[in-house]
């Protein structure tokens, strides 16, 4: 597990352009925390990072929004409106998990469906601002996350 904290947005966004230099095809983020705390400012950065998207906007309503990147398409999923697990069918989430990269926000809204694959991101609020953890249960997501 790699622990950052990040006393400013700046440092939100400074490791979320890490992490997009850092992600493959395939890979999927599950970005776990509260109202505020940083999910989106750190996809955005993502985002920005590795495409010409001027603007990101959070997908609350649209539920998905998806950039073209050199190596692989980003999907930027925000599930917070889903009812049930089962929607995620719906919105074409199947294909982007294994066909580019995938940012989701409230994938706890997933249920079981989401993958055993996902590399977990809890984001917290801290007294010097937000604290994040990264982690997965795969042996070789553990393997690469030693070189971020």
């Amino acid at each position: 597990m790699l622990e950052f904290l990040l006393p400013t947005e700046e440092d939100t966004i400074a490791l979320g352009r890490r992490l997009a230099h850092w992600a493959q095809r395939g890979d999927v983020f599950a970005l776990f925390g509260t109202l505020g705390m940083g999910k989106s400012v750190l996809s955005r950065a993502f985002i920005q990072e590795l495409t010409e998207a001027k603007e990101v906007p959070s997908p609350t309503f649209t539920l998905v929004q998806s950039y073209e990147a050199q190596q692989f398409e980003i999907f930027h999923f925000d599930l917070y409106r889903l009812k049930s697990p089962e929607e995620i069918f719906e919105i074409g989430m199947e294909e982007a998990l294994y066909e580019g990269v995938s940012l989701i926000e409230w994938p706890e809204k997933m249920g079981g469906y989401l993958p055993r694959k996902a590399i977990r991101i809890n984001i917290s609020s801290h007294q010097k601002g937000r604290f994040l953890t990264i982690e997965s249960s795969l042996q070789d997501i553990q393997e690469r996350l030693k070189t971020l």
